[in-house]
């Protein structure tokens, strides 16, 4: 493999194309937060503002005859030990899992031609990689330690969170049936009473372009309800958040739904319905309208959508929030991975 690196954003974008066609040959880092789109938005504002300072340093491999076969989407910085670092783009607060770009059957040779790369790259002055919310199956984490334990570079790699999920089986009664009885009574009772309201309650997905901006911000407005979403929610964060719905949206992977009481916005999910799984982002609730239960009751039809429109997974990524497991989700784990170079 060839290796180049990139350093601008008119570089990155050079490769848009190809960027996307490699992710979808990519079953263990197919993920919408490795899109091309996803993260040129997340550089705008380096992650709503969590990396004031930060230099672009993609590297990309191509086979010899031109095609592109990996990439590693990463940025210099000071990491949160302020050791001067490699991270992935995306790192590390509102990307949920992050990865290199490679097919499986290469990633091995991938890593070992990266890190020799980086190794003898005069510039940026890097003393760790530093990668964050890899998925603890992914196949980089084994290359990365192996070439590790070969050149006898420090490595660890560490469990940071949670992320649990479903597994969709295709029918929603087949669903309900496979959750506990107490929770699968409790969501139908939640649903009817809903349907039963006197005032007139609806839940869609919004899909009109003209109407996009006016549903993003009645979305923030649901978000800023809670307190510790509110403190979240700074000006650089909120512009974060209104690019990435916005290129969602244009690229067809965008879920943003609500429940509607009266007219009013009762709950929101801000989902990616990506690759046959939806991935719930954020959400927002009315508190006035909480006698209702909407967030129970938009998730209720969210998952029998997913389940009547063949999606395969329900991922609620990353946090143990109780009422992920009430609604059948079960563990898996993200992973920080950190090599440090012997010079």
């Amino acid at each position: 493999m060839q290796y180049q690196f990139l350093q601008t954003i008119d570089e990155m974008n050079s490769i848009a194309e190809e960027w996307n066609d490699l992710l979808g040959c990519c079953s263990a880092s197919h993920v919408p937060f490795l899109r091309h789109e996803y993260l040129s938005a997340w550089w705008h504002t380096r992650g709503g503002g969590e990396w004031p300072q930060g230099d672009l340093s993609i590297i990309t491999a191509r086979q010899p005859g031109g095609e592109l076969a990996g990439i590693a989407p990463l940025f210099y910085t000071k990491n949160r030990e302020g050791v001067p670092a490699l991270m992935l783009l995306g790192s590390i607060e509102i990307s949920d899992y992050l990865d290199l770009i490679v097919r499986e059957d290469q990633v091995g040779e991938f890593v070992a031609g990266l890190c020799s790369f980086l190794a003898n790259l005069a510039a940026p002055a890097w003393q760790a990689l530093d990668w964050y919310n890899i998925p603890e199956t992914s196949p980089t984490l084994p290359a990365l330690q192996a070439y590790a334990e070969r050149v006898g570079w420090r490595s660890t790699q560490e469990r940071l969170q949670r992320s649990p999920y479903i597994t969709l089986p295709g029918d929603w009664e087949a669903y309900l049936a496979s959750i506990d009885k107490k929770q699968r009574h409790e969501i139908r009772r939640k649903m009817r009473r809903a349907e039963e309201n006197a005032l007139p309650v609806r839940w869609y997905i919004a899909q009109d372009p003209q109407a996009l901006d006016r549903e993003i911000d009645g979305f923030l407005e649901l978000m800023a309800q809670d307190a510790e979403k509110d403190r979240f929610l700074t000006q650089v964060m909120r512009s974060q958040l209104r690019s990435l719905v916005h290129a969602a949206f244009e690229n067809g992977w965008l879920q943003l739904a609500f429940l509607e009481v009266n007219g009013e916005k009762a709950a929101g999910y801000l989902n990616f319905d990506y690759n046959g799984h939806i991935w719930v982002y954020n959400s927002g609730l009315n508190f006035n309208l909480r006698e209702l239960s909407p967030g129970w009751v938009l998730l209720g039809h969210l998952l029998k959508w997913a389940n009547e429109n063949g999606r395969k997974e329900f991922d609620f990524m990353r946090g143990d929030e109780d009422y992920k497991y009430r609604f059948g989700a079960v563990d898996r784990y993200i992973v920080r991975a950190t090599i440090t170079r012997q010079f």
